[in-house]
């Protein structure tokens, strides 16, 4: 599908042919993409200059509407103060008004959330719709994992392709260089239209033939930053931690093999892959709070971490490493896959902190 609809000029100036973009989800990084597609869209003739962003609507302490907020200041105060997401972004809290006129759909919510969205937008999403899932997670129902580009195909029946990679928020929302990976499925076309759409001097985006690859690379890394943050709140040391990362990589790579045969080993080399595990387990918030849990002793929970240290934010590396331990259970593989599976067991406190190296069952993952 070609990113305009038909009917435009040579220039895509005919105002019905021009993309609508709207940006799902509010949070850190829902407003980091948003200013960046923001301000590509003001530059591509073949865009609407207004980007829609859907607002779980929340009160202020000074009693205003979140939304209200972001449309006055121009910025999210509550997840990413001081930063502007560009005049054209307009807040809107009513998720099926935000996506309405939408051709292209991007959702960026804790994955927590996704089947919620996707039940709510079931039925209302109409025409040629493009989407792309910055989401990093999965669901896992009885018959097996599912992941969130797979679950918007699969309930809004359109095409999603996914962008992941070493991406702190706050470092992107300062205009630090970055780079990210979009993961296409089919049309080469669509991936370098969202290219465009999130390109920026600083923010470097590179399409790569394999969603699941990219999309498991970004939701697998998290489980290793919980792995990372209890070897620093154990003050183990760099070499422990680097470690710790390799491990952890070479499950992510076997974990995305078992699941999709397809998944290139290439992939595992790009900003998705290596890069995304290397940032995530230096800073991020799930090596952050897995360094106060593992400083605790295991005696304060996550959830208990969650609230006092991420004003509001989500974790996904707990609830991925719970998904990939059913997973794994399910399919009678745990044994394979040691470090995910003793991450899970101390997340819940089957397991002290420092069996994250007392586990010594680290020896080479049987040929996949």
């Amino acid at each position: 599908m070609s990113h305009a609809k038909s009917g435009e000029d040579a220039n895509g100036e005919c105002r019905d042919s021009k993309s609508r973009v709207t940006i799902v989800g509010s949070g850190s990084w829902g407003s980091v993409a948003a200013k960046l597609v923001a301000s590509n869209a003001l530059k591509l003739p073949s865009f609407h200059d207004e980007v829609r962003m859907w607002v779980f609507e929340e009160v202020l302490p000074n009693g205003e509407k979140l939304t209200d907020a972001i449309n006055k200041t121009n910025e999210n105060a509550n997840y990413l103060p001081g930063i502007k997401l560009g005049r054209n972004v307009v807040a809107d809290p009513d998720l099926e008004n935000a996506v309405k006129e939408a051709n292209m759909l991007v959702f960026v919510t804790p994955h927590q959330f996704m089947d919620g969205i996707c039940k709510k937008l079931k039925g209302k999403i109409k025409g040629e719709v493009e989407a792309i899932s910055l989401v990093k997670g999965m669901e896992v129902k009885k018959e097996g994992p599912c992941m969130i580009s797979s679950l918007i195909t699969k309930e809004l029946g359109i095409n999603c392709c996914v962008l992941m990679g070493a991406n702190i928020a706050n470092e992107i929302a300062v205009e630090k260089f970055s780079e990210a990976t979009v993961g296409y499925r089919e049309s080469r076309e669509i991936a370098d239209t969202w290219v465009q759409l999130f390109s920026t001097p600083y923010f470097m985006v590179t399409p790569v033939h394999d969603v699941e690859g990219v999309e498991l690379c970004g939701t697998l890394k998290n489980v290793v930053a919980i792995a990372a943050g209890f070897v620093d709140g154990l003050e183990m040391g760099n070499n422990t931690k680097a470690a710790i990362m390799r491990i952890g990589l070479r499950e992510m790579k076997a974990l995305s093999k078992l699941l999709f045969p397809s998944v290139k080993d290439s992939t595992f080399f790009e900003s998705c892959g290596v890069a995304d595990v290397i940032t995530t387990c230096l800073g991020g918030r799930n090596r952050r709070v897995a360094e106060a849990f593992a400083q605790s002793g295991g005696k304060r929970s996550f959830d208990e971490l969650e609230a006092e240290m991420l004003e509001g934010q989500k974790l996904q590396g707990v609830s991925t490493a719970r998904e990939v331990y059913e997973t794994l259970n399910h399919c009678g593989k745990l044994e394979m896959f040691p470090l995910f599976s003793t991450v899970h067991q101390i997340c819940i406190g089957r397991l002290k902190p420092d069996a994250i190296v007392h586990y010594r069952n680290f020896g080479p993952n049987p040929k996949l």
